[in-house]
Parts: structure tokens; C-alpha cells; sequence
């Protein structure tokens, strides 16, 4: 069928991606101790002042980066901080880990969810990041689908970042809540800071699941992703409890496109906020409500934990 061909090509280009990129970065990574760059940045002073990092250029992603540690970047043009958001594409490389609550409300009844993040940089070139997730829904109580991400940076410079991720959803859910779905997740996404507190990011991707149990059992649709988020930085980061505080609105679009079904179109907008409370811990909250039938759910209530080391 046209969906499964589909399916299959996403999952032998971004298979193709992944290993072609990494095979390739890493041996150049060898020449200066692959061990010893991942643990600086992992274990290092990413923080440190003046800082290592470096721009980064397109043109020279198979020979610059994979063997230097990565290192936080700066502020943006604007003056705006790198960091991520509720609901909203990355675009950044980041060293964190975060606990996010979610309650979903809609007709289908009230649906509880937890994930745990983290987000590991092994250089400036290549991340990984790990979404834990646990469920609650009527009697089903477990794990939800977790997805393991490999990130590669194409380019960054004080303004703007790019890059292009590769997330793995594994079916380790229950199929009678729409979980236990298998599927390969390409994304391209961006960040951009120009003008003061002003930040843009989105980026554009795919989730192609496949397997008898994704499509057949649980009906899961090939779906084209699209994510844009606009943000304003309102303080400095060491205002705390409010430090470094933003407003942000972000449009979710998720379209099937398939043939096992009709194409169905679904946009969301998530209004959230960040702020940093002290002590590198941050407070993530935001509400995210859909805007086109049929609505998947009637709200969603989201709220992070963020920890920065």
C-alpha cells in the first residue's frame, strides 16, 4: 500500500542520515579522542566564560565540530537565550533533563501522562535525547510509546541555528490507549534571534509508523508534522524567581496523509511560558487547545521541571 512505501523510504533515508552522519563525524572525532570529547561535554564546564563555542557552517559538517566539545552557545542577536519551550520544536542543542506533567481533557474522558527528557550533546555537531513516557487512563496505567532521538546540528551562528533530528517512536504502550506504535520521526527545525527578546522557531517533519501491530491494531497514519512558535523574553536571568521569563505562543499542525484513511488536518495552539527560578531550575507551564474538528481532545494542561547542568 501507498503508506507503507512511504514508511519505508522515510525509515531508510533517516536510517541512511543517522549512520552515514555519525559513521563519518565520529572518525573524525577519533583523531582527537572520541571518549574525551564526549565526557567534557557531558561532564564538562560548557558554561565557562569566555565561552568555546564556535559558529558552525553547513558546508563543513563532515569535518568541523565532531572533534571539539560542545560547548553552550550565546545569546542571540537580540539578546534572547537559547532554551526550549513546552510543546515547541528545539532547533538548539541543549545539556538538561525535564519532568512534564500533561492532563489531557476531551470526550474520549481524562488522560494523565508524565515523560521524562534529557538531552545529552556528545559534541557541537551530534546529540542525543531520550522521551520517557508513563500513562494513565481509566484502568490502564503503564508506559507510554518512549522515542530515542539522534540530533544533528547543520549550522549555527550567533542569529540563527538548523537542525535535522531523527526520533525512533518504539511500542512499548498499550494499544487500547492509541500507544504501542512503532515509527521513524525525521524533523528538520530552527531558531532564529534578530531583534531583542523576539524569538522564532519551528521546523517541519514526518512520523511514518510501520509494522502489523502500528498499522493494523492500532490504525497509526502516516502524519506530515509542522510546528512555529513565536516568543518574548521579558527579563534578564538572574531576576529570579522570573529570570529570563517568556511569553509564548505555538501552532502544532498534523496532517495524515495516507490512503488508510480520510486526511484529516489538525492544528493546536500551546500559549506557555518559561521562567528560571535560580540555581539553573526552570518552570515551564502552558495550556494547549485545538482549533479544527474533530478535536482530538478538548484541552491539555502542561507543566515542567526543568533541571540545566
Amino acid at each position: 500500500m501507498r503508506h507503507h512505501r512511504i514508511a519505508r523510504s522515510l525509515v531508510a533515508t533517516a536510517f541512511a542520515a543517522c549512520v552515514g552522519a555519525a559513521g563519518v563525524g565520529l572518525a573524525v572525532a577519533a583523531e582527537k579522542s572520541c571518549a574525551d570529547v564526549i565526557v567534557e561535554s557531558l561532564a564538562g564546564d560548557v558554561y565557562a566564560e569566555p565561552s568555546r563555542w564556535q559558529p558552525l557552517e553547513i558546508g563543513t559538517f563532515f569535518t568541523e565540530g565532531w572533534d571539539e566539545p560542545w560547548a553552550s552557545p550565546p545569546a542571540g542577536e537580540g539578546g534572547a537565550p537559547r532554551q526550549g519551550w513546552l510543546n515547541t520544536f528545539d532547533g538548539v542543542f541543549y545539556r538538561l533533563v525535564i519532568g512534564t506533567y500533561g492532563y489531557t481533557h476531551g470526550d474520549g474522558g481524562e488522560q494523565h501522562s508524565g515523560t521524562f527528557t534529557g538531552y545529552f550533546p556528545l559534541n557541537q555537531r551530534f546529540e542525543l535525547r531520550t522521551d520517557l513516557v508513563g500513562i494513565s487512563k481509566g484502568d490502564s496505567v503503564g508506559a507510554g510509546d518512549h522515542v530515542f532521538w539522534t540530533r544533528f546540528m547543520l549550522s549555527e551562528t550567533k542569529a540563527m541555528s538548523h537542525s535535522i533530528n531523527v526520533g525512533f517512536r518504539t511500542p512499548t504502550g498499550d494499544t487500547d490507549i492509541g500507544n504501542g506504535v512503532a515509527a521513524v520521526i525525521p524533523q528538520y527545525e530552527f531558531w532564529t534571534n534578530y531583534w531583542r527578546g523576539l524569538v522564532v522557531r519551528g521546523g517541519v517533519g514526518a512520523q511514518a509508523p510501520f509494522g502489523g501491530q502500528s498499522l493494523n491494531e492500532v490504525g497509526a497514519r502516516t502524519l506530515f508534522l509542522s510546528n512555529l512558535g513565536l516568543g518574548y523574553y521579558f527579563t534578564p536571568h538572574d531576576m529570579t524567581p522570573i529570570g529570563d521569563l517568556v511569553w509564548h505562543v505555538t501552532t502544532n499542525l498534523n496532517y495524515a496523509m495516507d490512503d488508510s484513511g480520510p486526511n484529516t488536518t489538525t492544528v493546536t495552539f500551546t500559549p506557555g511560558f518559561r521562567t528560571h527560578m535560580g540555581r539553573d531550575w526552570y518552570l515551564l507551564g502552558g495550556v494547549e487547545v485545538p482549533a479544527t474538528d474533530p478535536e482530538p481532545f478538548d484541552y491539555q494542561v502542561l507543566a515542567g521541571l526543568m533541571k540545566v547542568f
